[in-house]
């Protein structure tokens, strides 16, 4: 029984997690987007290929598949388990997080190719940890301001996330606990998802945005 409670509680986080919008998007309008631009599900390749104001959706729906799940399954997937075995709400509230995140990058629907995960992970780190959110959107929108290049704002941000979590000024709170470890790993996850753009970037072929459809991200 607690097998399956443990299975309900992944569920609750990765089936909302691998809902492809990019994917479901393109085909409203009559494109694959995983055939055009970077062939990626993500935000980014919607923006570039179905236009902004459906990349803005994209955007949306990726991160509230991180953010509601976050917020509100954990008080209902609690309920599973018998009494005397309940979990704490917030380690539901971290095992649904990356179950999510998890989800939207390996979708089992899409032979586990998916997105790269940042819009997702700043919901679930929005429902988790609000101020590292914060400081890791200010890296983003710095890095981004700077460079141009999605996809070097993402890796800042990502190198700065478990930073901000380590830094995290909330009374009671272990700073090295799972709350860290768990956004070392999201953060390490993002950048290993980029590794093909940092090597178009070193190579002088990564896009800025936003650049031509015909482009990759």
């Amino acid at each position: 029984m607690e097998a399956v409670a443990w299975l309900m509680v992944v569920l609750a986080g990765y089936l909302p997690g691998s809902l492809p919008a990019g994917l479901i998007a393109g085909r409203l309008k009559g494109v694959d987007i995983r055939a055009v631009g970077s062939g990626n599900i993500g935000a980014t390749n919607a923006f570039r290929m179905l236009g902004k104001g459906i990349g803005v959706a994209v955007l949306l729906v990726d991160v509230m598949k991180g953010l509601l799940p976050c917020l509100f399954f954990p008080a209902l997937v609690a309920g599973v388990f018998p009494e005397s075995q309940a979990p704490e709400l917030q380690t539901l509230q971290l095992l649904i997080g990356v179950s999510a995140i998890l989800g939207h990058n390996y979708p089992c629907w899409l032979g586990f190719k998916g997105g790269k995960g940042i819009a997702t992970s700043a919901g679930v780190v929005g429902a988790l940890a609000p101020v590292p959110f914060a400081v890791c959107l200010g890296f983003w929108v710095l890095a981004f301001a700077v460079t141009r290049y999605v996809s070097v704002a993402s890796v800042a941000a990502a190198v700065a996330l478990p930073t901000a979590a380590a830094a995290w000024p909330n009374e009671g709170v272990n700073r090295y606990g799972p709350l860290f470890w768990i956004c070392l790993f999201l953060g390490v996850m993002a950048v290993w998802k980029h590794r093909s753009n940092l090597q178009r970037l070193k190579q002088g072929t990564e896009p800025k945005a936003w650049g031509a459809k015909k482009g990759r991200d």
